[in-house]
């Protein structure tokens, strides 16, 4: 049973996201979705129940097959929620994220980001302006280097097995290519043997600004999830950096399924 939790503070930002995950969860018999809200005192106690259950309402009537209620009052809300994923054993996190907008939102984007560096299961990032379409090409960028021991192949899996998507694993740098080398080779048949439950399409693209071709690619195969590894600060020869995550995050117009190494 695959556990979706959606942490929501019933801002503009968390209920795009909260209602984009639903479209997402519709028809899902072995997904249950968790809407988890983190309340200040007990006087927000009724205020905090009354709108779980209006959204409750929205998701079971969106074709939701099972919803649970979360709530708690105090503490921080990435540990919070890093401990529920961990006591439901959850296979994936999503929230909501904006740019520079209203305090309120752009609060709650930056605690999206801070879940990612919790390193403790995959978030799907949902940028404000993202409509749900399906799921049926997700794209995987990979420096391919290493990528049994920086591929968190397991976790990643777990949550594609959702949607049995196309995934479309793309390798961008700035030398042109004459052919790839054998060691990329060899680090190509370890993603295919990885990702052996899906289609699996590959592409090697020759390009110095990377965002650039992150996009034109998204657009030019109708990508509809780009999933990202965050890597250590300390790896700083990789592109992959989780400065270049955040990028890609505050940047996208689809969402960005970060799961770390």
């Amino acid at each position: 049973m695959h556990r979706v939790i959606i942490p929501v503070d019933f801002s503009e930002t968390s209920l795009n996201a909260a209602r984009f995950t639903a479209r997402m969860m519709a028809g899902k018999k072995d997904a249950v979705a968790i809407l988890y809200h983190n309340y200040e005192s007990h006087d927000d106690y009724d205020i905090c129940i009354n709108y779980q259950e209006s959204l409750k309402k929205e998701f079971i009537n969106l074709g939701v097959e099972s919803v649970e209620l979360e709530h708690e009052m105090g503490g921080d809300l990435i540990d919070n929620v890093a401990r529920l994923a961990h006591t439901l054993r959850a296979t994936l996190v999503v929230m909501g994220i904006t740019g520079k907008s209203a305090i309120r939102q752009a609060m709650f984007g930056s605690n999206t980001l801070k879940l990612i560096d919790k390193n403790l299961i995959p978030v799907m990032i949902i940028p404000p302006d993202a409509r749900y379409q399906g799921i049926k090409n997700v794209a995987f960028a990979s420096d391919f280097r290493n990528v049994e021991d920086t591929t968190p192949s397991t976790l990643i899996n777990s949550v594609l097995e959702m949607f049995q998507p196309v995934l479309h694993i793309v390798n961008v740098q700035k030398d042109i290519y004459i052919s790839i080398t054998d060691e990329m080779k060899a680090e190509k048949e370890k993603l295919k043997e990885m990702f052996s439950s899906y289609k699996t399409e590959f592409y090697f693209i020759s390009r110095g600004d990377f965002f650039g071709a992150i996009d034109d690619f998204v657009k030019d195969y109708a990508i509809d999830v780009m999933i990202t590894i965050p890597k250590h600060q300390s790896n700083s020869t990789s592109i992959f950096k989780t400065t270049h995550t955040k990028r890609l995050a505050y940047h996208s117009h689809i969402p960005i399924l970060a799961a770390h190494e």
